[in-house]
């Protein structure tokens, strides 16, 4: 049973791994296939060199399959370790409510000790979930903003509010894209709502 269980385990991984880790995977049982179908044959002529040679190159094929097997293993890992520690990561932030990273880190290390040896992931983790927030709310606070602005100008079109907005306030210069998609979604709301 715990054959079939590490076998579940590896196709779980392999189906997840990216797709040149998965062709990578084929070649080497191609060659072990053509290298029994050499042996076998070389066998059958009786030609001694040829089995020692082809029996060496089979047992370099399967050390192949075994290493390609562990850096699928370890990418799989690798990608489930992220994603477990940035979920854990995210909800601690959110708990605490702290802006500092260094405190966040130290905090989240002494509930979850078994991440000691993980510290540099857990601060860069912790700089990107910090930067993801601060997105989301400048996004928040820009929508509130523009429906306000675009209130005040009734009859504008979505240039000329970019324009405007910009001018009076500066600090959404690099949201220029943004300000025009959320200017079009606010502005086609009502006519929607009319048509119904």
């Amino acid at each position: 049973m715990p054959r079939s269980g590490r076998l579940r385990t590896f196709i779980r991984e392999y189906k997840e791994s990216p797709k040149l880790e998965k062709a990578s995977f084929i070649p080497p049982f191609i060659i072990l296939a053509l290298e029994v179908i050499l042996i076998i044959h070389a066998m059958i002529l009786q030609e001694f060199y040829v089995i020692i040679l082809t029996s060496f190159l089979l047992v370099i094929s399967i050390i192949e399959i075994i290493l390609v097997s562990l850096e699928i293993h370890e990418h799989y890992t690798k990608i489930n370790f992220d994603k477990i520690l940035t979920i854990r990561l995210d909800d601690f932030i959110t708990e605490k409510k702290e802006k500092n990273v260094r405190k966040i880190v130290t905090e989240f290390i002494e509930k979850y000790p078994t991440y000691q040896a993980h510290r540099n992931e857990i601060y860069h983790t912790t700089c990107q979930i910090f930067e993801t927030h601060r997105d989301e709310a400048i996004e928040k606070n820009l929508e509130t903003k523009l429906k306000k602005f675009i209130k005040r100008k009734k009859r504008a079109n979505v240039d000329d509010i970019v324009e405007s907005f910009v001018k009076k306030f500066p600090k959404y210069k690099g949201c220029r894209v943004e300000i025009y998609e959320i200017s079009c979604q606010i502005m086609t709301i009502p006519s929607n709502k009319k048509k119904s």
